[in-house]
């Protein structure tokens, strides 16, 4: 039980140099809670030298007019059987071990004589080693057995002066970690604890005001708790005192493999990688050998199948078959939700809208990832793989992004880390260049797919190779209607949307340099086509999905002319069930600027009107049309701006704006500014609340109004609607 006290009836445990200080602590603390003590001490002084009963048996006598029970044992630990039989004959078993004893020969490196060397790795490394080796038969019979091993800070950091004493204690963090693998079948657990206690060791590190500071009772709590028999907890390592408990692993980089396939390996490159070797900012954690081994064996046959496969299509010489064996590592992405915030901004994202909460403020109960935010992973991974292509000379000044297909399989987490794989799908020739698709698979850390991105991408002048013109392996575009769009929507970007943009992974001096932007041939710096295709997924999902962004399945783009930032985007939408098919316009020049283009969702709704007989509200809200012109002390006292969302059955089927600003009252979303409270409900509940039916106070209450934004306006309702009680 979680309250019940940790006692030791019927365990033995054996604590080597439990004479003084933390031994003794350590064997008083056992003792006190039902525990047979061995209590082992050479009697000897720091450095190593002489011997004697009395330490030990002091605090034997301390622990039997207690009323516990403690035998004293006077044995080095190097011989370890020694103390082990003694706990057998006088009690009949062992089960806890504290590797407690050890000496002190401190000096400078070189001055550190072969005897000083020896005796510490003895003493501490050795005896550790005997005593427990001892005890290891009769653990494993019995199936139990608890060791604490105890290293040393200045075995994990190292100290000066203490080159012996560091190596030993960093040793029996290894002997540790080996025997908690070895252990763990036959119910023995290991841990190890570098403790920080005042005691006779500690004096010639520390001063006087400090070891009397640190008191070894401030350490035994979890010694106890790791030797008993609840504690389920092995090969862990601890750093303890003064009260504060803290457990160690280790870290290591995310680290970066140099060998590339058909390539030189060599120390310039390790130099020039160099701050992403030792980055820490994404690290990982290996608790094993496994762990660090696994990594590296994974990358390393990846390469090896990548040699293979390059060198069977460099014997054909053919360019776009060399392309399409080469095999990229896997490139790994983490994100937090300040990333997701910072690209939902860059993609349009603004304060002024509705619904920004979900995608601005991470502690929003629907805070959701702009769904467009799937091509910044792969887009990462296409970065690192494509300058390295066999077979196709790629100059980077001159390639152009055609297309972009990206679906996710199942709604981009808050926050993650994701690992991409690229490859070549195909590439066709163009003559007057080739064009490359790419298909890059992403999933998270359990392995499970995430997303799926194709790239299409033109390179000018690397055709004439007499490769394919078309490809089977191109996600197709669509054609766009003829008839009138059944919904659009126009959103001005800013004049820093590139600057904002560039921030999510995209670099490019293209975007933010006037002067690289004239070498390409614009006056200004253009924005990124992914940035368009942003804004241009946010305007479906919210004219199609409520900006539901589970409901996103899948898009497909054809990026035909650049965008300027601060140019006014139109997108035009037309539905087919699942499928809203749309093309993307600039106002101000009347330029398509994405074409051939859809989104598939999970589930659509129609934001069509109903015709005027079909919703009983829209006979109220055209009588409101009228009134609002003849009330302007009413507007004025309101002041605000509402919208209405009229539902039938699961869909949005008219949207009403109340612009008391403008005393106005028309169909459609706000004309100017923004709805300060948007209501949300089905016709029927309109009419009960407009005709006094229903209480507006419990229609909310109930969940048949949907009330966003600043609700308290909605009081103010009560004079336009004076039925509704709101």
């Amino acid at each position: 039980m979680a309250n019940s006290p940790l006692t030791f009836y019927g365990k033995v445990a054996l604590v080597t140099g439990a004479g003084n200080g933390l031994g003794k602590a350590y064997a008083l603390d056992f003792a006190a809670r039902g525990a047979s003590v061995v209590v082992n001490d050479l009697g000897g002084n720091i450095s190593g030298t002489g011997s004697g009963s009395r330490a030990a048996d002091k605090v034997v006598e301390e622990i039997r007019a207690k009323g516990g029970k403690a035998v004293a044992n006077y044995d080095s630990v190097e011989f370890g059987d020694k103390l082990v039989q003694t706990a057998l004959d006088n009690f009949g078993r062992i089960d806890i071990i504290v590797n407690n004893a050890g000496i002190l020969r401190d000096k400078s490196f070189v001055r550190i004589k072969d005897e000083d060397w020896d005796i510490i790795q003895r003493v501490h490394l050795r005896g550790t080693f005997m005593v427990s080796r001892a005890a290891w038969p009769h653990m494993k019979k019995q199936g139990y057995g608890r060791i604490i091993m105890v290293t040393s800070a200045a075995g994990i950091y190292g100290n000066f002066g203490q080159a012996n004493y560091s190596a030993a204690k960093l040793g029996i963090v290894g002997l540790a970690n080996t025997l908690s693998i070895e252990g763990r079948k036959n119910n023995i657990l290991v841990n190890t604890i570098a403790p920080i206690a005042g005691s006779r060791l500690t004096e010639t590190v520390m001063t006087k005001d400090m070891v009397d500071a640190l008191k070894p009772e401030f350490v035994s709590p979890i010694v106890v708790y790791l030797s008993h028999d609840s504690c389920e907890e092995t090969g862990g390592l601890f750093e303890v005192g003064a009260g504060f408990f803290a457990k160690l692993r280790w870290q290591r980089t995310e680290g970066v493999l140099l060998r590339e396939a058909n390539e030189v390996l060599d120390a310039e490159k390790v130099r020039d990688n160099w701050d992403r070797i030792t980055d820490f900012n994404k690290a990982t954690y290996p608790e094993s050998s496994q762990d660090s081994m696994g990594k590296i064996m994974q990358l390393s046959n990846e390469i090896d199948e990548a040699e293979k496969a390059a060198l069977d299509a460099a014997k054909t010489k053919d360019p776009a078959a060399m392309a399409k064996a080469y095999r990229a590592l896997p490139v790994e992405y983490s994100y937090t939700e300040r990333d997701a915030m910072l690209y939902a901004l860059g993609v349009g994202v603004s304060t002024k809208q509705p619904d920004h909460l979900k995608f601005l403020f991470e502690l929003s109960d629907d805070f959701s990832v702009v769904p467009s935010f799937g091509v910044i992973p792969a887009f990462g991974c296409l970065m690192e793989s494509t300058g390295k292509i066999p077979g196709i000379k790629i100059d980077p000044t001159k390639i152009l992004h055609g297309e972009q297909y990206l679906e996710l399989y199942k709604p981009l987490p808050r926050s993650g880390k994701l690992t991409s794989t690229f490859k070549v799908a195909d590439v066709m020739d163009k003559k007057s260049g080739a064009l490359l698709l790419y298909n890059i698979e992403t999933v998270d850390e359990k392995g499970e797919k995430v997303a799926f991105n194709q790239f299409s991408t033109f390179v000018v002048g690397a055709g004439n190779f007499g490769g394919p013109k078309t490809s089977s392996e191109s996600t197709p575009l669509v054609d766009t209607p003829s008839r009138a769009p059944d919904a659009s929507m126009e959103e001005r970007t800013s004049v820093d949307q590139a600057a904002l943009y560039r921030l999510s992974g995209d670099r490019n001096p293209l975007h933010i340099d006037p002067s690289f932007a004239a070498m390409g041939g614009f006056k200004t710096p253009i924005l990124h086509g992914l940035c368009t295709f942003g804004h241009s997924v946010r305007h479906v999902m919210a004219s199609f999905a409520n900006n539901d962004m589970s409901l996103f399945k899948a898009v497909k783009v054809r990026f035909v002319k650049p965008v300027l930032p601060g140019q006014t985007l139109r997108t035009e939408m037309w539905q087919d069930g699942n499928r809203i098919l749309f093309r993307t316009k600039v106002i101000e020049t009347g330029d398509v600027v994405i074409s051939g283009a859809y989104i598939d969702l999970h589930r659509a709704s129609s934001t069509k009107t109903q015709p005027t007989g079909d919703l009983k509200s829209t006979a109220l809200f055209e009588m409101m049309t009228q009134q609002a012109k003849n009330s302007p002390e009413t507007a004025k006292k309101v002041n605000a701006i509402f919208q209405w969302n009229i539902k039938q059955g699961s869909d949005i089927a008219a949207v009403w704006t109340m612009d008391m600003k403008a005393n106005e009252v028309y169909k459609g979303k706000p004309r100017s500014g923004k709805a300060e409270c948007i209501l949300t409900l089905s016709d029927d509940t309109f009419i009960d609340m407009v005709s006094g039916k229903l209480d507006g106070q419990k229609a909310f209450m109930s969940g048949k109004l949907k009330v966003e934004g600043q609700i308290m306006l909605a009081q103010k309702l009560s004079s336009i609607l004076p039925s509704s009680k709101m």
